[in-house]
């Protein structure tokens, strides 16, 4: 693999020396819409680096729907459990956007989180964020209007994907966040009626984007932080 600017965040703050050494591990993988990644109770046998492409994590409870607990994008990893000693998946990760990312082995992951090294320090500085992402979309979820918490959504996906344009059905978004398909619906319309947005054949359209901040609950204020870029 040839030395290219990096497009996850994560591993673009490690320093060049610590790629380069990392990249004999690394695998470019093409991550599609609908692909389920990890489920829960099972192990995990690659950690994810995505690039240019969106994981969900979702937790399952019998008898209700998923409920999206992170979002991951550009700025971070799946695999966090292997890294903490753990081999087995919490959480079902589907991917939300195709694209691109860098897969790892797990045993590969383990051993180098184990050096203490560069890699060590910005995985736990990762881990970190995603509690406060994880806290922060649970208080969301229980105290938010629905059409709030669409805006947030739709503002977090546009972060991490580099563009205001998804393919994004109602019934998936009712299941990331937690709600039935015709509350989508309504906030959907509500964000299109103030021309925020605009979306059709499971196709949504950011419009405006700072209008559509000011109609996100506060939570998109507290999660949006991604990590800077050290090198390109």
């Amino acid at each position: 693999m040839n030395l290219v600017p990096v497009a996850n965040h994560l591993l673009a703050a490690l320093p060049r020396k610590d790629y380069q050494r990392l990249l004999t591990g690394l695998e470019p993988v093409t991550l599609t819409f609908g692909e389920v990644l990890y489920e829960p109770g099972k192990p995990i046998r690659h950690a994810y680096f995505p690039t240019n492409s969106l994981v969900s994590l979702l937790t399952l409870v019998e008898g209700h729907m998923a409920l999206e607990i992170g979002l991951v994008g550009r700025e971070g990893m799946l695999g966090i459990p292997v890294a903490l000693g753990i081999n087995d998946s919490p959480a079902r990760a589907l991917v939300q956007g195709t694209g691109t990312a860098l897969r790892m082995t797990s045993v590969h992951l383990r051993r180098e989180y184990k050096k203490y090294g560069p890699l060590h320090r910005e995985l736990n500085r990762y881990i970190h964020n995603r509690i406060v992402q994880v806290s922060q979309t649970a208080a969301c979820n229980r105290f938010h209007p629905i059409e709030a918490r669409l805006a947030r959504w739709l503002l977090m996906t546009r972060d991490r994907m580099r563009t205001d344009h998804f393919h994004l059905t109602h019934e998936l978004l009712g299941n990331m966040l937690g709600v039935l398909r015709v509350a989508v619906t309504n906030a959907a319309n509500a964000l299109r009626r103030r021309k925020l947005i605009s979306y059709g054949r499971a196709n949504i359209t950011i419009l405006d984007g700072n209008g559509l901040e000011a109609a996100a609950c506060p939570c998109y204020e507290v999660v949006k932080d991604v990590p800077a870029t050290r090198w390109t």
